[in-house]
């Protein structure tokens, strides 16, 4: 017996997903576990597999469409079914197709277009004894401008224009010239996807409820440096930078616990482990993958996953728990030369840092006038959750791990 196939709940609380491309066509055969179709959901691509087997008879929704979760995508036939009425099948789930409706929509719109397209003539006011003086001496209404109430052409109006003559009167009475035509803008609209409506509503969401307050730390970056590059000269995998700020963000964590906390209407939560989202630019929009249990990994498990992750998330492959919850976010801009930068906070967490440029800068040491490399961090903090003197303490600790990184690496 033909089934419906239904767009399912891909991501978790979702309402709607999009259906990104069919991977089968109308009449193809379809085993258990085969990939129908590609699923966008806010943050990634998943696949959507058959549960049993058949033949796809009907693709309901064309591909890149929105479908709300539970709506009907398509119908599976059994093998060797051939005569199925389709529009029956879906009448009597209870759903009717969003092609279906995109089609009443535009006829609609098309309909109501019509009824508002007819043209509205240009209307004269002017008294019944103006019009008949004008008439006997071939005067033009239209150039005439008015001096009766609103405008109104009256008998002296014509009498005036009658008593100057035309060449005269021509220029004086003349309807003002009508604008030239704009020229239209250059630019071409790309719809939004849904990863970048989450991000619209999510941010806009983050700034207007959450308290932020910032707190500025400039790092010295000399040691770091130099360690990282006796690292790299021996290690099979290079170390980046961010790798070993994501590795102080944890284990400064583990040290001020009380900062690794994330705030609901309900209660405070208390993470036991450092989970650590990076930050990542996609062509579709942000994502932060996440550094599970940052704190207790040693730096180059970090830079591995950091990759991995990383790789995965640009090529819309991560799994849905490798990008959400998390602990505590991590924005490094420091690759594209930003010096400063302030984050907007990923609820239900409390805090992100903010990364900038390690840069060489005028240092003061021991009353001397000397260049150091410097590296200026911005932590954005939810005052509802961490007080001022709580987040001092944390960005305290973490500027002393990246001062002194050995410490970071026991």
């Amino acid at each position: 017996m033909a089934t419906l196939l239904r767009m399912p709940e891909v991501a978790a609380n979702a309402t709607q997903a999009t259906l990104q491309a069919w991977t089968k066509n109308e009449g193809d055969t379809i085993a258990v576990g085969d990939c129908i179709a590609e699923i966008e959901t806010d943050k990634a691509v998943v696949e959507l597999n058959a549960d049993s087997a058949g033949v796809l008879g009907r693709r309901l929704v064309a591909a890149g469409q929105d479908v709300e979760v539970g709506a009907p995508i398509g119908v599976l036939l059994v093998n060797g079914e051939t005569s199925v009425d389709i529009d029956a099948l879906i009448a009597a789930s209870g759903g009717s197709t969003q092609a279906q409706e995109a089609v009443a929509a535009s006829a609609g719109e098309a309909v109501a277009a019509s009824k508002t397209a007819a043209p509205q003539a240009v209307r004269i006011f002017a008294s019944p004894l103006a019009r008949r003086l004008a008439a006997q001496r071939g005067l033009d209404l239209a150039a005439l401008r008015g001096s009766g109430p609103n405008g109104r052409i009256v008998k002296r109006d014509i009498e005036q224009a009658a008593a100057v003559p035309a060449a005269a009167v021509a220029p004086a009475v003349a309807p003002p010239a009508a604008p030239q035509a704009q020229p239209r803008e250059a630019l071409t609209e790309v719809p939004h996807s849904n990863m970048r409506r989450t991000i619209a509503r999510r941010l806009s969401e983050s700034k207007s409820t959450i308290p932020h307050f910032y707190l500025t730390a400039d790092c010295r970056m000399e040691r770091l440096l130099a360690l990282r590059t006796e690292i790299n000269a021996n290690a099979p995998r290079k170390i980046s930078l961010n790798d070993f700020i994501v590795r102080a963000v944890a284990v400064a964590l583990r040290e001020v616990p009380d900062a690794n906390v994330g705030w609901t209407d309900a209660a405070m939560r208390h993470f036991q482990q450092a989970d650590i989202a990076v930050a990542v630019s996609t062509d579709a929009g942000l994502i932060t993958p996440i550094v599970r249990a940052a704190d207790t990994k040693p730096l180059s498990l970090i830079s591995t996953e950091i990759a991995d992750l990383a790789t995965r998330a640009r090529a819309s492959q991560l799994r849905p728990e490798e990008y959400q919850g998390g602990s505590f976010s991590v924005s490094n801009l420091g690759m594209f030369g930003v010096s400063e930068f302030s984050a907007i906070i990923n609820p239900p967490q409390a805090a992100i840092l903010a990364v900038g440029a390690t840069q060489a800068v005028p240092v003061v040491e021991d009353g001397e006038l000397k260049v150091g490399q410097v590296m200026r961090c911005t932590l954005s903090v939810d005052h509802r959750a961490i007080d001022g003197a709580l987040a001092a303490q944390w960005l305290a600790a973490f500027k002393r791990l990246l001062e002194n990184p050995l410490s970071m690496l026991i």
